[in-house]
């Protein structure tokens, strides 16, 4: 069973014994053809539900008492395809069943699971909600280790700085990967320095808590090797290149692809797929202090290549430099990393749709097909080559920040490019890890993207 996040939760889904309340999602023009019961149906009509989407109606039987739930699709067809999730915010407490639905039962749970979503750590909780079964014929597996992930990710990145820092974040890391049985290893402050991790350690220097490259394994020896490489920067200041206020109140989350690759590696784990599994998070704040990095420093990377700072403030792909060449050196069959990277990302396709890069064909082919199947959306963008020239320096071999300002997301990738092996398959996720608003399935706050399509693609190529 996995955890449901590193706060401890109850489940939202109820057992299949016992008695449960039906719930009867219909669309308008069900309502119109009266194909579900005839009491709820008579119900519906005498209270003029028009089976608005996202509605409820409370039924009554004949004495009095509940005796379910009508819940609005709206037209047929046409409503959110998580819509379910909110009937985890407006049915009533107790055990819940779908009794007819033209959304499967087991998009309706998962939605529900997602939708349950509350992060309350500083504040009096809310009463317990509602629970929902999962119907029989889907796989309750699948769906409890998803709705885990999502809540572990979300949990992560909502979690305010000042519990969770780079200390913090290694000990969710550490809790994960025992509850799995996995093996970590960590390397901090100075070590990093003469373990051969310069800009990891540059970036993080200048924090009170120490910078750190986190790893674990999990995995058969001899199984195609996938490596996870996540952006941990748990607070980002800027560094010397200040952020505006604005634009530093919500950088707890600039270590959301941290959180989403363990997320995703909770579902790997959990599902026992056949990979050799290693995870990668480099931890760090990005602080001002007398030993912060400048604006004009060049730093020597672990691949060897130097790098004019032109911006502290484009510290993530300094992180991620390090650690792909790390990834690299253990010759992974894929390599996959995850950073909220530019802000470029997100005025080039919104908070919503995450952008990827690959070199890789078939991958990128097998990503946007996963991300239609079960909703996830991903977007593919160009590794554009004319754009390297962009990526050069003047007295070093790379900038972290081109001038100009055009194409940011994508010379970002080119850069990141360079630190990843010509024969890897690697690519490379710009999210944003965070819903600015809400959602039926998804509260506004820390958001997991790209983790339910890569693991659809990852459980295919390899099952249990």
């Amino acid at each position: 069973m996995p955890p449901y996040s590193h706060i401890d939760r109850p489940s939202p889904f109820a057992e299949m014994s016992g008695e449960t309340l039906p719930v009867w999602a219909v669309s308008r023009a069900d309502i119109d053809r009266g194909h579900f019961d005839k009491t709820a149906l008579a119900w519906a009509k005498s209270a003029g539900f028009k089976a608005a989407e996202g509605s409820v109606l409370l039924a009554p039987n004949r004495h009095g008492r509940l005796a379910g739930a009508l819940f609005g699709l709206g037209d047929e067809g046409d409503c959110h395809p998580f819509i379910g999730g909110k009937l985890a915010r407006a049915l009533p407490p107790g055990d819940w069943h779908i009794e007819t639905s033209p959304i499967s039962g087991a998009v309706m749970a998962l939605a529900f699971g997602m939708g349950a979503y509350r992060f309350e750590s500083y504040r009096k909780p809310l009463p317990d909600g509602p629970r929902l079964v999962i119907p029989a014929d889907a796989d309750a597996g699948a769906i409890r280790r998803t709705v885990a992930a999502v809540g572990l990710a979300r949990d992560l990145v909502n979690t305010p700085a000042n519990d969770m820092g780079p200390d913090a974040l290694e000990g969710a890391f550490r809790s994960l990967a025992k509850h799995y049985k996995a093996r970590v290893s960590v390397i901090t402050g100075d070590e990093l320095i003469s373990k051969g991790f310069p800009m990891i350690h540059a970036v993080g220097r200048a924090a009170a808590q120490a910078p750190r490259l986190l790893e674990f394994r999990w995995g058969k020896k001899g199984a195609p090797k996938l490596t996870l490489v996540g952006k941990g920067v748990c607070f980002d200041t800027g560094g010397l290149d200040i952020k505006p206020s604005a634009s530093m109140l919500n950088m707890k989350k600039d270590m959301g692809g941290a959180a989403n690759v363990m997320a995703l590696a909770l579902m790997i784990m959990d599902a026992g797929l056949g990979v050799d599994l290693r995870v990668l998070v480099p931890a760090v704040e990005n602080s001002i202090s007398a030993s912060a990095f400048r604006p004009g420093d060049v730093l020597v990377s672990r691949k060897g290549l130097t790098v004019q700072i032109d911006n502290t403030d484009a510290e993530g792909r300094l992180v991620l430099a390090d650690a792909l060449t790390y990834a690299c050196e253990d010759t992974p069959d894929l390599l996959i990393d995850m950073a909220t990277l530019t802000g470029a990302a997100r005025v080039a396709l919104g908070p919503d749709l995450p952008p990827f890069y690959t070199d890789d064909e078939a991958l990128a082919r097998d990503l946007s097909a996963a991300s239609d199947a079960v909703v996830d959306p991903l977007w593919r963008m160009p590794l554009y080559k004319p754009y390297e020239a962009d990526v050069k320096a003047r007295i070093a071999d790379l900038t972290n920040a081109p001038s100009g300002g055009f194409a940011g997301s994508i010379t970002a990738a080119l850069f990141l490019k360079r630190f990843v092996t010509a024969e890897t398959s690697w690519a490379h996720f710009d999210i944003f890890a965070w819903s600015p608003k809400d959602k039926p399935h998804a509260p506004i706050g820390g958001e997991a993207q790209g983790i339910r399509a890569l693991f659809d693609v990852i459980s295919r190529r390899h099952p249990a």
